[in-house]
C-alpha cells in the first residue's frame, strides 16, 4: 500500500487537475455559446443560397458558369480536412482523421493510388495525425483554425475554386464535424464542388428569378460567393463542434477527477487507520514486554 505522503501528493495533484478541467469546461462553454450563435445565424443564409445555386444549374448557358456545375470523373480530388488546432476535445480530431483515411482506402483509393488526391489540412491536429500515418498533406491553410473569419476563409477557398475551374481538380469536398448540439457532432464528407442540384426547393422553376442588370453579370459574382459562403459555414460548424466536444470532454474529466479523489481519500483513510493500528500494536507489545 502506498504511504500517506504519496497518497497526499496524488490527492493534491488530482485537485489541481480537476480545477484546470473545470476552468477549461467553463471557457469552452462560453466559446460554444458564441460559436453556436454564429452558425445558427449563418445556416439559413447559406442553405438558401445553396438552394438557389442548385436551381440555377440548367440556366447557366455561359460556359464559364456551367463549369461550376460540371460533374466529372473524380480522378483529381481536393479534400479539406478540418480539425482543431488544440487537443483535449475527446475523439473530435481522431474521428475526422479516421474518416479521411477510410476515404483514401475506400471510395478514393484509386485516385489516391495514382497520386490524384490533395489533402488540405485546416488545424494542426489533423495534419500531425495524418503525417504519422505516412500520408502527405498540404498545410497552406493549416493556420485557418486559429482565427476564423470570413475574409481569411474566402481567400483560402478562392485558390482551390480557380484550380477547379481550370481542371486541376475534378472534385472538391470537406471532411468536418457538423454541429448539432453541444453533445452531438455529425461527421460528414460534404461535396463543395461541383455545385450539387438542389433538393430543398424541388419543383421550383428557374423562371421565378429575375436578374438585374443581367443574369451573366450577377451569376459571375453570385456563384463563387455561394461556394465561399458554404465553405465558411462548414468551418463555423466545425468550430462550434470543437467547443462542444471540448466542453463535454472536460466535463467528463472533471467528473472522473472527482471519482478518483473519493477513491484516493478512502485509500488515505485506510492507510492512516492502518498506521494508527500498527502504532497501537507496537505500544501494547512494548508494554507487555516491559511487564514480562
Amino acid at each position: 500500500m502506498p504511504s500517506q505522503k504519496e497518497i497526499r501528493a496524488r490527492i493534491s495533484s488530482t485537485i489541481s487537475t480537476q480545477q484546470i478541467t473545470k476552468a477549461m469546461k467553463l471557457v469552452s462553454a462560453t466559446k460554444l455559446r458564441k460559436a453556436s450563435e454564429a452558425i445558427v445565424r449563418m445556416r439559413p443564409y447559406a442553405e438558401k443560397l445553396q438552394g438557389i445555386m442548385g436551381n440555377l444549374q440548367e440556366s447557366t448557358e455561359d460556359a464559364r458558369l456551367a463549369a461550376f456545375f460540371e460533374a466529372r470523373e473524380p480522378k483529381k480530388l481536393a479534400i479539406f480536412v478540418v480539425t482543431s488546432d488544440r487537443g483535449l476535445c475527446g475523439a473530435f480530431n481522431a474521428n475526422v482523421v479516421k474518416t479521411t483515411r477510410n476515404l483514401l482506402q475506400g471510395e478514393y483509393a484509386e485516385a489516391y493510388k495514382n497520386g490524384g488526391v490533395t489533402l488540405f489540412c485546416i488545424g494542426k491536429k489533423g495534419a500531425e495525425s495524418l503525417r504519422r500515418y505516412g500520408i502527405e498533406v498540404n498545410t497552406d491553410y493549416v493556420s485557418l483554425a486559429i482565427d476564423i473569419n470570413a475574409e481569411k476563409t474566402f481567400a483560402a477557398i478562392d485558390g482551390v475554386l480557380q484550380r477547379f475551374l481550370v481542371g486541376e481538380f475534378d472534385h472538391v469536398s470537406v471532411v468536418y464535424n457538423k454541429f448539432k448540439n453541444a453533445a452531438t457532432q455529425i461527421l460528414v464528407n460534404e461535396t463543395l464542388l461541383p455545385i450539387q442540384p438542389s433538393t430543398q426547393t424541388a419543383g421550383q422553376s428557374n423562371s421565378e428569378y429575375l436578374f438585374e442588370p443581367g443574369k451573366i453579370e450577377i451569376l459571375q459574382d453570385l456563384i463563387p460567393r455561394s461556394v465561399k459562403t458554404l465553405f465558411y459555414r462548414q468551418i463555423l460548424d466545425s468550430l462550434a463542434s470543437e467547443h462542444g466536444a471540448r466542453m463535454v470532454a472536460m466535463d467528463k474529466a472533471t467528473d472522473n477527477a472527482g471519482e478518483l479523489l473519493r477513491s484516493l481519500r478512502l485509500e488515505y483513510n485506510q492507510a492512516r487507520q492502518a498506521a494508527i493500528t500498527r502504532e497501537i500494536s507496537e505500544i501494547v507489545g512494548g508494554v507487555a514486554a516491559l511487564e514480562g
